[in-house]
């Protein structure tokens, strides 16, 4: 198998830009996508660097760098370039650029990390910009053409017209002479009422393939001569691979080899996946899990909760005012402590990666949010010069944080692949996935609140203790030892009640079992941290839920128009006798939520979901259809997880293994979801929020404030399952 590296020229470098099959190629800097150029052509081609590619019939190909995995990031990004080159959408397609590209270029695309809802907001302006060069190029050539001034030319439809004499030229018909013109280094970007494009409900590019089963994802990888793997890693954190008896399973069919994997998991790899699984399933493993003695959910919890008094590890994210005095001071105390579970991420596609592995050389195939992250991993893995790597990006069967950072799936296919020496597709199964995640941290956190002779809240002090998601995977993100996103919701920018006296702090505490980013990451149990005990604040002061936080959001303007709109549409305070409403807001990534969640509790306990209303304001809004899919996706992984969602453990051992007892809701269960989206734009600033991870915090907090209202219990530890609930 022939793996062939990047070819780039010093113009190319330079100016990122090249003819490729005589069309116009741009490139400037970050965005994903459907399909991976071949890279014999880009090759053979010169030049190569891209956002753009105007091919002769006027197709345009627009380049995308983030990771397509079932949010519409290549539509919506797609949209932000076409927006501004005025192109004809119906002739617009997709492309992945590829990392061992983006290295040899000098990461003219940026890292290429799809993650934190940073896809647009991260990408939007050079995006633009690259849209709006192209054009300009394309204007000019024409211009030159007709020797008129550029100004007295537009361009539509991937169209370029001259107004006094009606000429036109096809963006086909100049792509090739248009790129050898310079770049403009400075451009006008369109304001935001001049879009015609951008707000509107487009259609995703990847609608039509995904419903003919046409896309590849990594699990559909064939090459020829592949073998399969399936692998088992020590049942128990902390433990590590004995031995194995690979004598007993060499002659079943299919079989091929049985090797070890680092020191904690063993692979058979046969002919095809089924007899791999067989073989594995019957192979006899010898495991150390003395690692895992005693990591129990118990023992974590509570040195979690320990965790919370010990004030010499505790490092302070943001503190207003003098706490300290004003609770000591304060006419009424109140103080809760509330508890997150660990969760998994329960992807449709389990973890999966195709290698071929070489003496020199590595080839990978992989659902990865984190392509640059997955050519490092594997090149680290084997040794390898990160030049001696190509990694195909293909779309995810769901990510969700699993595939971004956690490389430890593709160090698998890397270390199987060289044992192997063959092209050789791993795949977990469901029980793997489940019991070997990078898990959403359980966390403890404890508020105190004071408040004066007037019911005002007047102190507030929050302080989270778990396990830090940095330290894990990322320690070069510490600062003195502080993961600042453990207090997410809780800093200046995300946490916009007006308390004149407020301090948040964490406390980290590190052990065996792995965690990782899972959707709205901290924010995912810190909201519901936060927004469940205004709750209790509201309670504490005599106040209406809603009209409390509205007092503390007087300030916050964005905030409140958002909150405000929620309570409107799902009408606050009228809703039908037995039907119980819980209201939050969260602000994060850019973007500020609101929901107001109805339920109602059954004489035998039973909650019943009746509706979500959610109020979301992304700052610009790119296309509708995705915001409003990507929040009732939001909304329902955040309903499961606060009704049932949990991993608990057992001496090391996971005690869930797939989806009868990690479940999530059917479609039967799932409430309806009503999602206004109100964009503010530029009103309050030039902003441009993530909205992925976006409509998963406020739900869980919402929920428990619904139950609070039906049955007058506080919940202050998730899932939902694990409490009594009687109305009353």
């Amino acid at each position: 198998m022939t793996i062939m590296q990047p070819v780039i020229s010093r113009r190319g470098f330079v100016f990122g830009i090249s003819a490729l099959g005589g069309g116009l190629v741009l490139g400037l800097r970050p965005g994903a996508a459907l399909a991976q150029p071949d890279l014999d052509a880009i090759a053979g081609a010169p030049e190569v660097t891209a956002w753009v590619v105007i091919e002769p019939d006027d197709t345009t190909v627009i380049r995308i760098a983030r990771s397509e995995m079932g949010q519409g990031i290549a539509t919506a990004l797609a949209m932000l370039v076409a927006e501004e080159l005025e192109c004809d959408w119906s002739r617009v397609r997709t492309e992945y650029i590829g990392a061992a590209e983006n290295l040899a270029r000098g990461k003219p695309w940026g890292d290429m990390v799809t993650s934190n809802s940073n896809s647009v907001r991260n990408s939007q302006e050079m995006l633009r910009k690259a849209g709006a060069q192209a054009r300009s190029m394309l204007l000019a050539e024409a211009a030159g053409r007709w020797g008129v001034p550029v100004e007295d030319c537009s361009a539509k439809d991937s169209v370029v017209s001259h107004a006094g004499t009606g000429r036109t030229l096809r963006y086909g018909e100049i792509a090739e002479a248009a790129s050898r013109r310079p770049v403009p280094a400075e451009v006008t970007l369109k304001p935001p009422e001049a879009w015609h494009l951008i707000g509107t409900p487009v259609r995703r590019l990847d609608t039509v393939e995904k419903t003919m089963g046409q896309p590849i994802y990594a699990s559909d990888m064939r090459l020829p001569g592949m073998l399969y793997a399936a692998v088992s890693a020590c049942p128990a954190y902390g433990g590590k691979l004995k031995g194995f008896d690979a004598g007993t399973v060499q002659a079943m069919p299919g079989v091929h080899s049985v090797v070890p994997v680092g020191d904690s998991a063993v692979a058979v790899v046969a002919a095809s996946w089924w007899q791999a699984k067989t073989a594995l399933d019957a192979l006899p493993v010898t495991w150390d899990e003395s690692g895992g003695a005693g990591l129990s959910t118990d023992a974590l919890q509570q040195m979690f909760e320990q965790g919370l008094d010990a004030d010499g590890d505790a490092k302070f994210a943001l503190r207003r005012g003098d706490v300290d005095a004003a609770l000591a001071s304060a006419v009424t105390r109140i103080e809760a402590v509330y508890r997150a579970p660990y969760l998994a991420h329960g992807t449709m596609e389990p973890q999966t990666c195709t290698a071929h592995v070489t003496a020199d050389r590595a080839e990978i195939w992989a659902p990865t949010q984190n392509g640059e992250g997955t050519l490092r991993a594997v090149a680290g893995t084997l040794k390898l010069d990160p030049s001696q790597v190509i990694v195909h990006k293909r779309q995810l069967g769901g990510g969700f944080g699993r595939r971004g950072i956690a490389q430890d799936w593709a160090r698998q296919a890397a270390l199987i692949g060289k044992a192997v020496g063959l092209p050789v597709k791993v795949v977990w199964s469901r029980e793997e996935d489940i019991t070997h995640d990078y898990y959403r941290p359980m966390v403890a956190a404890r508020h105190v609140a004071g408040f004066d002779a007037l019911g005002r809240l007047v102190a507030w002090r929050v302080r989270v203790c778990g396990s830090s998601i940095a330290a894990t995977l990322s320690p070069q993100w510490l600062r003195d030892g502080q993961d600042m996103a453990m207090t997410d919701g809780f800093h200046d920018d995300d946490m916009l009640y007006d308390v004149p006296n407020f301090e948040s702090g964490s406390v980290i505490r590190t052990t065996a079992i792995p965690v990782g980013f899972w959707r709205g990451v901290n924010l995912s149990q810190n909201g519901y941290f936060r927004e469940a005990f205004v709750d209790e604040m509201a309670q504490a002061s005599g106040q209406d839920p809603y009209q409390f936080r509205r007092t503390l959001l007087a300030g916050a303007p964005r905030t409140l128009a958002v909150l405000d709109e929620a309570a409107r549409r799902a009408g606050w305070g009228q809703a039908p006798d037995g039907i119980h409403q819980g209201i939050a807001v969260i602000e994060g990534d850019g973007s500020v939520c609101a929901q107001v969640v109805e339920i109602s509790v059954g004489t035998d306990g039973t909650i019943k979901l009746h509706r979500v209303v959610c109020a979301v304001d992304p700052g610009y809004a790119i296309n509708p259809d995705t915001i409003t899919a990507q929040i009732e996706s939001a909304i329902i992984q955040g309903l499961s997880a606060a009704l049932s969602g949990e991993i608990t453990f057992k001496d090391g051992r996971p005690e869930q293994s797939n989806f009868h007892d990690y479940t999530i809701l059917r479609i039967d269960e799932v409430p309806p979801v009503e999602t206004a989206i109100v964009p503010s734009g530029d009103r309050y600033s030039d902003r441009w929020g993530g909205i992925g991870e976006t409509g998963l915090p406020p739900v869980a907090a919402a929920l428990a404030n619904a139950v609070f209202a039906a049955t007058g219990k506080r919940i202050r530890t998730l899932p939902l399952k694990a409490h009594k609930l009687w109305p009353g």
